[in-house]
């Protein structure tokens, strides 16, 4: 079942400081390779919390991002990483999940948890793609309105040139389709770790900031010295 997520549209400011803190801790990581975001600790920790199911669906993502690396095509990585989230993994609401309002899980988690909503599939999939190779500059995490559920949604699009019509990786379809084909979405913005925008259905949109300019850094710092 794909489900849009279920929350407000925030203030342009508000709602990026709150993202960009997971976003700017996973892009420490991204330049790894997949056995060292994906290491045999980790596939421990996993498995004592999560259970060996979740060690699996790690050890399977793990898989996925040293195979997808070796690919050369972008639009064929999009797609191996676009199903292997949108088939294995489930989403749920932030409420029902975490028991928290609105949670940001980082891949690990979400993958690790089997679940998670709209964002955290948009995430995950864009430091996928960041560890396999894609260039940031074509990934943005975009926020959007899904105009059939009347609520916000994310997801992520990709430009193969900085004036090209974006593609769109969803949780709510599974299939890939540029972005004027999916009029059930209205973008509102864009953002990557080193920028934000204002979105539209064609090329990147006006750039207004600088997504490190962004409060939050030492809470980023500590949470990277928590080691989640």
């Amino acid at each position: 079942m794909f489900v849009a997520c279920n929350f407000n549209l925030k203030s342009v400011n508000d709602t990026i400081s709150c993202l960009i803190f997971p976003c700017l801790l996973l892009l420490m990581i991204s330049s790894l390779s997949a056995e060292l975001i994906i290491n045999q600790k980790i596939l421990q920790k996993i498995n004592q919390q999560y259970g060996n199911t979740a060690m699996n669906r790690a050890i399977a993502w793990r898989k996925l991002l040293i195979t997808v690396k070796q690919v050369k095509d972008d639009k064929k990585k999009l797609t191996l990483i676009n199903d292997f989230f949108n088939q294995k993994i489930d989403f749920v609401n932030d409420i029902d999940h975490w028991q928290k309002k609105d949670y940001w899980a980082t891949p690990l988690e979400f993958v690790a948890s089997g679940a998670g909503d709209c964002e955290d599939f948009a995430i995950a999939k864009y430091f996928s793609l960041l560890a396999t190779g894609v260039a940031e500059e074509k990934l943005r995490i975009t926020y959007v309105k899904a105009i059939k559920q009347k609520q916000a949604h994310m997801v992520l699009t990709y430009f193969a040139t900085p004036q090209a019509i974006p593609l769109v990786l969803d949780n709510l379809i599974p299939q890939i389709k540029k972005a004027t084909k999916r009029k059930d979405l209205i973008p509102v913005y864009s953002f990557n770790g080193s920028g934000l925008w204002l979105a539209k259905l064609k090329g990147s949109g006006q750039r207004v900031g600088n997504s490190k300019r962004l409060s939050l850094w030492q809470n980023l710092k500590l949470k990277i010295d928590n080691g989640k």
